[in-house]
């Protein structure tokens, strides 16, 4: 698997860093030196005549050196020796606890200075650590009792002399446990790990490390020239005794160290790691069953609803049967079914009669507020005038969607993800861009994954690390490196864009580093064992080291791996880390991109293949949507009159007329500059198909039930006033709740609310505009016996059955159920109990399962299933073992002696135990909350070790005041002339360089302004290497702004550690919220401030306050159909309930997204919001024909669902259910997950709600009717016969 994408190096090459980093096995050539050329023999130092007394050598002077230029010490044992005062002073400054005799000349004092020098700047930190070190060799090297616990085992002649070739050296355990505990936390920073890998190859005890060091390294390679097995018992009467020199905790005060070096000192253990705060999950225990506070609160409430309902329900059923019938009970109740038919024709007259202005408003009584008043008349009258005047309607109404058309000229498709799904006045888009302006913008990658296969019978995966399989990794490697892209006329390779820290070598992140890139080296180097090898020895194996000169962490370049235990890894990992640039110009980065493209499909190229993927799945849809529409709006089919009754052309006119309101819609943005998306345009148009059919049946199904004795004029007119104000309610609650998604901040989500917002308005006015025109086309098409789709032919009346209009007229088997089944069965008590305890149990089950709900959308639902993609999101998932860069940046860091900043921030010795290093060092002991893998990377620590005394490797002068470089770096080493980095090719350049500071120059241990000032820009650019490891360069060259640092404050600087791997998006958010809360708690303790930053904090932010935008923007939406529904009806029982209902089918709707593990994000709540709009349909057009109907609560009830309930299910039900199902064949996840499950579940769960809950609760709640029974004609009182308004 490959993949492309902008992220900072996820690696030891991050750090690329100090380099030719002191090898650990050096430090034990500390005490001999270097060379050996033959062994000629092997003696007991006993045979030799050596004794074991105070004030005796075991080893004195320099006898020889191996052919590697390693120094090698004579075997005669001898009395030690009174140094002359100059040796003394050497001495005792880097030995205090030898004084008078000694048992070293200076020649090997001078090496063992030498040698030492390369394991200070690791230790230096720690005080207490590096003196027990030094102690540990001083005492090997010139103790004058050092015959007392070191005995000769064996000897070699080397070109005649005999030299030491091992010895055993006596160490008391006690010393050994002290040493090896207070330095196996020390950091070195530069790696992001402990300095015990370096110099002690990562042992996990003092045994380890003293075998690690006693080694003889082999010609040629660092290391001790001799053998040194140490030993914690004497033999019998040796007269010998074990060294225990005196040994420091890293808790002592005198030599304190750091918080992060020393976790167990005194003043570090009282302090609680600065964790995020976990919230506690509340239980309650029952028995063994243990159930969170609110699963049991809701079960409580629960119980205590249906308690109270069911009483209610016998308590109002008793008093129903007692309570005599009223001589007020409407008339309609004691009308027989004749007698309702022959009021519904008087009513159908009445409405004729006044349109003729023949009978007064009220004549049809029903009471109707100021809103509803008005738009009925609205309606009345320009039905009249549509049905006379169709064309001029349908010419203007297209006219003026075509002109919006207009603007997609201007069109223009969004298609960069930081555009897309980063709002505007984002914290995290902030802090990138100050990240990019001040350091650097991170790397980009390129990344390949070779994993082998899971067993099929055990499912566990075999070892990667085979010859076969490193070969065919060479061959992968050299294919690569074959790759060219053609750029402007010139071709790139790899080895122009990469990575090159320290020189010509590219920082290729693979375990051919171990053999230099090189085939050649596999056999020379040793297969497979040199890799396993490197594996343990990747810190101070020199054939280890890779080609651009940095160690290679293992975990960084293999995968599917437990703990260490790197050669059971299943994958290998091959990063190729590439320059990057802020791409303001758009060209910085055109190298790069272009072979990008050549080695690999980019995630943009498969997100863009995602939006063809399911162009054919889209336009299935919409053609069975047509199929439907075109069957529902027709009558039912006879063969004599199909041909006449059929609705083709008026349905595909109203998929035109859907069409042409999204292209408006997304016209009228393009127009004013707004980019579209491409989920715009494959979602908008399959939902504005959606809501728009609804309103095109309810409309159609209208007309087809006025009688036909009206005209066609009169049948429009009235069809208007019966559905026009439910539609207009829908259509503007659907328009508000889409627009509410405006004010979600992800650009992609707000873009897409807005054109859903607009097309779906456009769709309303062309639907009661141009769709109208073209009903009164249709129906004056029909009534002229002119075939459908074919209108200019026309079929003889004789061949039309006389009875068409009978069967237009009579009720469809739909209806029939709805009025004759469905309607009785929820009159019946025990349902109307049933219902109710059911559908409220499964809202507050709903409730509890929404806690479940989490934030973030998987990378793989938004590519094709046949991504390649697909595999490479889930291998890095399975294999990767570390995680994404952390970087703490500083704003505003006071260098002045005045300023503490200095202190607050370093994690050394001297500085605050509550330091923002030390902070992260702490945290990073607590991984699986704090989600901090390592201690940071710091160069304010390494930039003070370097400038330390002590390390007098590092910072140097020449006499003229400018940077010397260490003695294994040109000009002081001539490589030309030997090996820099084993001593050799030394010139007479550097003889006189100083260190740059005695520590009479620093204010304890702290440089002045001035020096901190001029000596960092040194520090940045000096190089690492053996002799000083601290180098900056390469390491911390982005990590500091030096852009107006002269005046005490650096703008930004960084510290960079890891997060723990990161398999699952919610794993991403919860690090990215661990993170901001620490440096919170940490900037506010110091007054600093401090912000985290990663690559991916840009495209997560929005996650940590997905659940407050979802419940605001559901809230806002639901507020605003509310006062809609107030406004136009005003009846504020009636808008509660619809707010109700449609509240709980929200609920509901997330409670189902739990059980399917629907994640939360941006896609998922628009969804909600416009699952609110989309419901308000399967209530609406029920509440409306509630409120006008007559009779009591359970009559009205059973009337509006015979007049409403086969339209809500037909028209609104089965039209979304048919193009919904066949998302469910996407070959896009995201379709198939966020709009075929969760509009399937909207469709169900509307559906019930409307025609099953909605029912019984008005039956048993709803509002008073607004209409009574009119017996006779009424004159200009009509108030006389209306009810009172509710």
């Amino acid at each position: 698997m490959m993949l492309r994408s902008e992220t900072k190096m996820g690696s030891a090459f991050t750090f690329l860093i100090a380099i030719y980093l002191f090898q650990a096995s050096i430090f034990i050539s500390l005490l001999s030196a270097e060379n050996t050329d033959s062994r000629v023999l092997l003696v007991s130092n006993d045979t030799s005549g050596g004794k074991h007394s105070k004030e005796y050598c075991a080893m004195y002077d320099i006898c020889g050196e191996r052919s590697d230029g390693k120094v090698l010490n004579c075997p005669y044992g001898s009395p030690s020796v009174k140094p002359d005062e100059l040796l003394s002073a050497k001495i005792q400054s880097l030995c205090p606890t030898i004084s008078g005799n000694v048992c070293c000349t200076e020649a090997q004092f001078d090496t063992l200075r030498g040698q030492v020098q390369q394991a200070i700047p690791f230790l230096v930190g720690c005080p207490a650590c590096l003196r027990n070190f030094l102690n540990l060799f001083c005492e090997l090297s010139c103790s004058p009792d050092q015959s007392l616990f070191i005995n000769v085992t064996s000897i070699s002649e080397v070109n005649g002399n005999l030299t030491v070739d091992g010895i055993d050296f006596y160490v008391t355990d006690a010393f050994g446990e002290a040493l090896f505990n207070s330095c196996k936390d020390v950091k070195f920073g530069t790696m992001n790990t402990r300095a015990i890998e370096f110099i002690g190859a990562g042992a996990r005890s003092f045994k380890e490390w003293f075998a690690f060091i006693g080694q003889q390294a082999d010609l040629g390679l660092p290391g001790s020239p001799y053998a040194i097995n140490f030993k914690s018992s004497i033999p019998a009467s040796s007269g010998m005794e074990l060294m225990n020199v005196s040994v420091y905790s890293c808790g002592d005060t005198s030599l304190g160290c750091s918080c992060g070096d020393c976790p167990s000192s005194p003043v570090c253990s009282d302090s609680e790691p600065p964790s995020p705060q976990k919230k506690d999950t509340c239980l309650v225990r029952i028995g063994s069953l243990e159930v969170k506070c609110i699963e049991f609160s809701l079960a409580i409430l629960y119980i205590i609803l249906v308690s109270v309902f069911f009483g209610w329900g016998l308590f109002h059923r008793r008093r129903e049967r007692r309570k005599p019938v009223s001589s007020m009970k409407p008339l309609l109740n004691f009308m027989d079914e004749g007698e309702i038919n022959s009021f519904k024709q008087q009513k159908d007259e009445n409405r004729a009669l006044k349109v003729h202005g023949m009978v007064p408003q009220m004549t049809n009584g029903v009471q109707l507020s100021v809103l509803q008043r008005y738009m009925s008349s609205f309606y009345r009258r320009y039905g009249i005038w549509v049905a006379r005047n169709p064309t001029l309607v349908l010419c203007s109404s297209l006219a003026v969607v075509l002109i919006l058309c207009l603007g997609l000229i201007h069109f223009k498709v969004e298609t960069r993800p930081e555009k897309l799904w980063v709002g505007h006045g984002s914290k995290a888009a902030d802090e990138k861009h100050f990240f990019d302006s001040h350091l650097a913008p991170f790397y980009r990658i390129e990344q390949l994954i070779l994993a082998t296969k899971p067993d099929p019978k055990y499912g566990k995966s075999a070892s990667i690390v085979t010859e076969d399989n490193i070969q065919l990794l060479f061959e992968i490697q050299k294919k690569v490196d074959e790759i060219r892209a053609n750029y402007s006329g010139s071709m790139v390779a790899l080895t122009d864009i990469c990575l090159k820290p320290l020189g010509e070598d590219c920082a290729t992140q693979s375990i051919l580093q171990y053999f230099k890139m090189d085939p050649e080296n596999y056999d020379n180097y040793g297969g497979v064992e040199h890799v396993e090898y490197c594996f343990q020895h990747y810190t101070s194996a020199d054939t280890c080291m890779s080609a651009f000169q940095a160690p290679l962490d293992p975990s960084t370049a293999l995968g599917g791996f437990s703990g260490n235990n790197y050669s059971e890894a299943s994958a290998f990992i091959v990063t190729y880390p590439v320059n990057n640039a802020i791409d303001e110009a758009g060209n910085e980065n055109g190298k790069a991109v272009a072979w990008e493209k050549a080695f690999i499909h980019s995630i943009e190229e498969e997100l863009k293949r995602e939006s063809t993927a399911d162009v054919i799945t889209i336009a299935v849809s919409y053609l069975v949507m047509f199929a439907y529409i075109s069957v529902t709006l027709g009558d039912a089919p006879h063969l004599s009159s199909f041909f006449v009754s059929s609705k083709v052309l008026l349905g595909l006119s109203g998929v035109m007329v859907v069409m042409l309101s999204v292209l408006g819609s997304v016209g009228f943005f393009s127009a004013i500059g707004v980019k579209s998306t491409l989920i715009i345009m494959e979602v908008i148009p399959f939902l504005v198909l959606a809501v728009g059919v609804d309103n095109m049946c309810i409309l159609v199904h209208a007309v087809k039930r006025q009688p036909l004795e009206f005209p066609l004029e009169e049948r429009i007119s009235n069809a208007l006033v019966e559905v026009g104000p439910s539609i207009t309610l829908a259509s503007l609650s659907e328009v508000l709740a889409f627009a509410v998604g405006g004010f979600i901040p992800m650009p992609a989500c707000r873009v897409f609310s807005m054109f859903a917002a607009l097309a779906v308005l456009l769709d309303f006015l062309l639907q009661v505009t141009a769709f109208v025109a073209l009903i009164v086309f249709d129906f004056l098409r029909a009534e002229d016996n002119r075939i459908d789709c074919f209108p200019f032919i026309k079929i003889p009346s004789s061949s039309v059955e006389s009875d068409e209009g009978i069967n237009r007229t009579k009720p469809g088997l739909l209806a029939r159920y709805m009025r004759e089944v469905h309607a009785p069965i929820l009159g019946l008590w025990g349902v109307k109990i049933v219902v109710i305890a059911v559908f409220v149990a499964f809202t507050l089950a709903s409730i509890a399962l929404c806690t479940r709900l989490e934030p973030g959308l998987e990378q793989q639902i938004v590519l094709p299933r046949d991504s390649y993609l697909q595999g490479y999101f889930n291998d890095v998932s399975e294999h990767l073992r570390i995680g994404p860069p952390l970087y703490f940046v500083v704003k505003d860091y006071n260098y002045s002696s005045e300023s503490r900043h200095t202190n607050q921030l370093c994690s050394i010795s001297q500085c605050d135990s509550n330091s923002l290093l030390n902070e992260i060092s702490r945290a990073s002991s607590v991984p699986d909350s704090s989600y901090i893998a390592k201690p940071a990377a710091s160069w304010l620590d390494d930039f003070l070790v370097w400038l330390s005394p002590e390390a007098f490797g590092c910072c140097r002068k020449f006499i003229n005041g400018t940077y010397c470089p260490p003695d294994d770096q040109p000009p002081c080493c001539s490589p030309d002339e030997g090996s820099c980095g084993l001593g050799g090719g030394l010139s007479d350049v550097c003889k006189d360089c100083t260190t740059c500071f005695r520590h009479s120059d620093l204010d304890n241990d702290r440089p002045s302004t001035v020096q901190f000032r001029e000596k960092l820009p040194w520090f940045l650019n000096a190089l690492p290497s053996a002799d000083c490891a601290k180098g900056g360069h390469g390491a911390y060259t982005s990590s500091v702004d030096l852009n107006g640092y002269e005046s005490g404050v650096i703008r930004a600087s960084e510290f960079r550690t890891y997060h723990t791997p990161l398999n699952k998006q919610g794993d991403f958010v919860n690090s990215m919220r661990a993170a901001r809360e620490f440096s919170s708690k940490v900037s506010d303790s110091l007054k600093i401030d401090i912000f985290p930053y990663s690559m991916f904090y840009i495209f997560f932010e929005q996650y940590l306050d997905i659940w407050r935008t979802a419940l605001i923007n559901i809230a806002i939406a639901l507020g605003a159909i509310f006062i809609v529904c107030l406004v136009i009806t005003s009846s504020l029982w009636s808008s509660a309930i619809l707010l109700l209902v449609l509240a709980m089918i929200i609920v509901d709707l997330m409670g189902v997204m739990a059980i399917l593990d629907i994640q939360l994000n941006a896609i998922s709540v628009v969804n909600l919001l416009m699952s609110i709009g989309i419901a308000v349909e399967f209530c609406v057009h029920i509440v409306h024909a509630f409120s006008v109907s007559y009779g009591d609560r359970s009559q009205r009830a059973k009337e509006a669902l015979g007049t409403m309930g086969a339209s809500v299910f037909s028209g609104i039900t089965l039209t979304k259910l048919v193009g919904v199902m066949v998302l469910c064949f996407s070959r896009s996840e995201i379709f198939v997950v966020y709009y075929f499950q969760m509009y399937l579940a909207l469709v169900i769960i509307g559906f019930l709600h409307g025609l099953v809950f909605l029912p019984v609760v008005l039956s048993m709640f709803g509002p008073p009717s607004r209409c009574v029974p009119i017996e006779k004609e009424q004159n200009d009182e009509p108030s006389s016969s209306s009810s009172i308004l509710s």
